[in-house]
């Protein structure tokens, strides 16, 4: 099983970054843990054109974790994508109509049936895709619907933060994982509804789940990271 940092920016991107985007592969096949700004151009070096995912899970409907689906359609239905089957494309509950509400209003709607496979998740019900058992576990980001995503093949085991602010769920989301990409956004809390994490509040989740190694993402390159904290960056690989 591996992990590949396709782009880990906060919701502005880093300097010549992509947003966050994670492929997560395994002999079963190939899960992309969101889609944001930057991913699939990122995805498509090296790969004949067009990327090599059987499916996608999207966390949340904030652009940075999703953008990129919009010119993935425009490839599946009129670029190299026609000649490739369909990934999968899981979606938050209630986001087949969101993402068809939203492509109404950008002219991408159309093109979605050329482009994926729609199935929608259920909070905390496991579901299997590319390979894997993936158990989607709703987390605290502002008032935006938003899950943190656990992957397993049965050996190895991924846990995936998204977007979150602190809540016990973490902890749970992680136990126990091989590997946990944990966001880390802040320099200090908010002040008041919380929807990310400073990096002392990962590390106190990543201690509370028992899992076996903390890797910050959606850090913003600016903001300091204590040295004995892995910072994630674009193009990083984890062999688990």
């Amino acid at each position: 099983m591996k992990v590949t940092v396709i782009g880990c920016s906060p919701a502005w991107p880093n300097a010549g970054g992509a947003q966050s985007g994670y492929l997560v592969e395994g002999a079963g096949g190939h899960l992309l843990l969101d889609c944001g700004p930057g991913v699939l151009a990122r995805l498509r070096n090296g790969n004949g054109g067009w990327p090599n995912v059987d499916a996608i899970a999207i966390t949340h409907f904030h652009l940075d974790h999703w953008g990129d689906l919009v010119p993935w359609t425009f490839g599946a239905a009129f670029g190299p994508g026609r000649r490739e089957p369909k990934p999968e494309l899981w979606l938050p509950p209630g986001g087949a109509e969101r993402l068809g509400a939203l492509g109404a209003q950008l002219s991408f709607s159309g093109q979605l049936e050329h482009a994926f496979d729609l199935h929608e998740y259920r909070t905390e019900e496991m579901f299997s895709t590319a390979g894997f058992e993936v158990v989607p576990v709703p987390l605290t980001h502002y008032e935006e619907l938003t899950f943190g995503l656990r992957v397993t093949d049965g050996n190895r085991t991924v846990a995936y933060s998204g977007d979150t602010g602190p809540t016990p769920r973490l902890a749970d989301l992680a136990r126990d994982a091989d590997v946990f990409l944990c966001e880390a956004t802040l320099s200090g809390p908010e002040p008041a509804e919380r929807g990310h994490l400073t990096s002392d509040e990962a590390a106190s989740a990543f201690e509370a789940s028992g899992a076996r190694r903390l890797v910050v993402i959606h850090r913003p390159d600016e903001l300091p990271l204590d040295e004995r904290l892995e910072r994630a960056y674009d193009g990083l690989e984890l062999s688990l």
